[in-house]
């Protein structure tokens, strides 16, 4: 028996829809006549909890970090217990199985494990469907590949799931115990390896925003005329450094400074000299397709839809057979789809009333674009429209505007470029520079299909509308003869807050926000941090979990004051991306065959234990109440021991500062321990600073005190 594993209940009655009939269904599979489908519901397997692989760890204690599993365990999800006992039966019937996860490394990974789980000997093959329609799968089952070809992709999102929980399960302990040793006893701080610094992020954002003071500088624009052709262009000034006083940005600040060189170039003699022109031809070829990242950002800049959503709707496109696999970081297409060209433009002239339709209609199915491209082509491929025909009227407004979106990138393909002619020139006038630059059209080609009102939908917009003059046909020596000149004024902006969009887009493009030079150039072509199917879920876990609040109809993000208290408290590693987008790197060459699992790992948990030791002497503001004349970092917490009401720091053990109640308060007049040698703060003598009119009499806690002080600091 031939049985087929897929990712989900609806890819597996579509794979099995395209398998010989008769066709018998049960629970949790259906028989055909070309073997058994059957289907998982994601991850059937979750990673063991800390208390799973020793009951002790139950209990957060700092003297237990990091946790560090010799063999690492997985457990049944509960609730899916029921498909699990399904699959496993069928395993135990097959002769031969077919691994149809999606394709991608999660995908490859949560097949993978559950027949690694099981003790699988049985042959295994793959079948990649990127799409549900009936000729994408048929044509995938026409090509099943060996599943041993695809055990890097598994080892790389392995080593992601392990690194996940070394990070998350290790620095969430040690920092929320932090967090109680300075008094936030109800205060869980979840951190993640991807997670942590992209809140950081935001964080740094704003406080750049809070930062910010708007500085006013000046432009300097003059007008000229042509000697040879009599036609007029502007040119803006450049000032010399040398000559003009400018800021650190290169802008010329100084008002005085910019209205006597106003003044002055309007005097005599007005003749200037072109030193510079060039005039070239260039095109551009068509944006690529489709991967998801890109589509999610680019359906929040224009219609505010937040990257759940986006990805919401792109899946629910993809189960009606609409559009290709939603979950992919890929934005080429493999050469042989190129034959499904004229059948899908077809579909697409075939929509009455939309814009797609006149688009489709004067596309050339025989044009190939850069995006077809077989080696840029990996386990999936750009999201694009499938052949099966569309009716919008049925789509709601969401699916609608999103299968719009996949369909006119689609579409580009087969449009010519976009050629133009880009002309620039620089003219000497008063002994000064003056530059001016031009963009003349010759052929819209694509670019026709993304015009809205003046501008165009592309992330050069605006250099594009900075080129848009037209510069008269002119050469170097030529003449030009000054006619006025404009000083205008402008104001330095803050950076503009993030939205879940342009969050998304920093994660993907994490390079730019990277602190070391050398690993921002390294980490360029890197993918950024997180995959395509996790980003959105992140930025809305930080939002559920009210590190950052969302306002507005553009959800525009600003953090909260835990955000600060965790960002504020953890080591740059941690916060900034250089290291998270490392890892990535690694895990992206991981799934191409370099590197180990097990060399990774080891990084991990080293990186593990350097944090949990930092995390003992982490600076976190006192979360309120008395705070503790010992050490200064803790506040006093009341507890009951054998003899009675007494208090102790919350910063213990680290310090070990007790004092008596007294009316309900600690009563610092009585008995009480001093904290451990280097715990306490210094004054500018070097000498440790004592409570107010406290007798330096020394104080042991009870074995029971002690007993209640371990259990209130180590509590999870």
């Amino acid at each position: 028996m031939r049985l087929y594993i897929a990712e989900k209940p609806s890819v597996g009655r579509a794979l099995a829809a395209c398998l010989p009939q008769p066709h018998r269904k049960g629970s949790g599979w259906i028989e055909t006549g070309g073997g058994v489908v059957t289907w998982l519901f994601g991850h059937v397997l979750r990673q063991a909890e800390p208390e799973e692989y020793d009951a002790r760890l139950k209990r957060w204690r700092a003297e237990d970090l990091p946790i560090l599993p010799e063999e690492w365990r997985l457990v049944v999800n509960e609730s899916a217990a029921q498909q699990f006992g399904v699959v496993k039966g069928l395993i135990e019937r097959a002769d031969e199985i077919v691994h149809g996860g999606d394709p991608d490394r999660e995908g490859q990974l949560l097949v993978d494990e559950v027949l690694d789980y099981l003790g699988n000997t049985k042959p295994v093959r793959r079948i990649l469907i990127n799409a549900l329609d009936d000729k994408s799968i048929r044509d995938a089952l026409g090509d099943l590949r060996d599943n041993a070809d695809f055990l890097p992709l598994k080892l790389s999102a392995l080593a992601r799931a392990r690194a996940d929980w070394l990070v998350g399960m290790n620095l969430s302990r040690a920092y929320t115990l932090a967090a109680r040793r300075a008094g936030h006893a109800r205060l869980v701080l979840p951190i993640g390896r991807v997670k942590t610094p992209t809140l950081a992020l935001v964080v740094r954002r704003e406080r750049e925003i809070e930062n910010f003071k708007p500085a006013t500088y000046y432009l300097l624009d003059a007008v000229f005329r042509h000697e040879g052709t009599g036609e007029s262009f502007r040119a803006r000034w450049k000032p010399s450094e040398e000559r003009t006083p400018l800021d650190a940005e290169g802008r010329l600040v100084d008002e005085a400074a910019a209205r006597a060189a106003a003044e002055q170039f309007g005097a005599a003699p007005q003749d200037g000299k072109i030193v510079k022109y060039e005039r070239k031809k260039k095109e551009e070829p068509p944006p690529l397709p489709f991967s998801l990242s890109a589509l999610q950002v680019l359906a929040g800049k224009r219609y505010g839809y937040e990257p759940q959503q986006v990805l919401d709707t792109a899946q629910k496109l993809y189960e009606e057979k609409l559009t290709t696999y939603p979950r992919s970081d890929a934005e080429y297409l493999p050469r042989s789809q190129h034959k499904d060209a004229p059948k899908i433009l077809s579909n697409l002239a075939a929509l009455e009333g939309s814009a797609l339709a006149a688009w489709a209609a004067a596309a050339d199915a025989s044009k190939k674009s850069r995006a077809w491209n077989d080696e840029k082509i990996t386990a999936h491929h750009a999201i694009i429209p499938t052949t099966v025909p569309v009716n919008l009227a049925r789509l709601g407004e969401p699916e609608r505007r999103i299968y719009e979106l996949i369909a006119r990138a689609y579409i580009a393909q087969f449009y010519p470029n976009y050629v133009y002619d880009q002309t620039k020139a620089e003219l000497s006038y008063h002994g000064e520079t003056f530059a001016a630059r031009g963009r003349t059209e010759r052929a819209a080609g694509w670019r026709a299909m993304y015009r809205t009102g003046k501008s165009t939908e592309t992330d050069d917009a605006e250099k594009e509308d900075e080129e848009s003059g037209v510069l008269p046909p002119m050469k170097k020596g030529d003449g030009a003869e000054f006619v006025s000149a404009a000083l205008g004024t402008r104001q330095t902006k803050p950076p503009t807050r993030f939205t879940p969009a342009t969050l998304l887009q920093g994660m993907k493009e994490i390079h730019k926000y990277v602190k070391d030079e050398a690993a921002k150039k390294m980490l360029r072509d890197v993918s950024g941090i997180g995959t395509e199917a996790t980003r959105a879920s992140i930025i809305e876990d930080l939002i559920r979990r009210k590190f950052l609040n969302a306002a507005g109809k553009k959800k525009v993000l600003t953090p909260t004051d835990t955000a600060y208290l965790l960002i504020d408290a953890l080591p740059d590693t941690m916060t900034y991306p250089d290291a998270t987008a490392i890892w990535e790197d690694r895990l992206h060459s991981m799934a191409a065959g370099e590197g180990s699992p097990e060399a990774f790992l080891a990084g991990q948990a080293a990186f593990a234990r350097e944090l949990c030791a930092a995390a003992l002497s982490a600076q976190i503001a006192c979360g309120g109440g008395v705070p503790c004349p010992a050490c200064g970092r803790g506040v006093m917490l009341k507890r009951k021991g054998k003899h009675g009401d007494f208090w102790g720091c919350s910063a213990f053990p680290q310090c070990r500062m007790t004092a008596n109640d007294k009316g309900g308060a600690p009563d610092f007049t009585g008995k009480r321990i001093p904290p451990a040698a280097g715990n306490a703060p210094h004054t500018a003598e070097g000498t440790r600073p004592a409570a107010a009119d406290a007798p330096r009499r020394s104080y042991t806690p009870t074995v029971d005190e002690q007993a209640e002080m371990d259990a209130l600091f180590s509590g999870g």
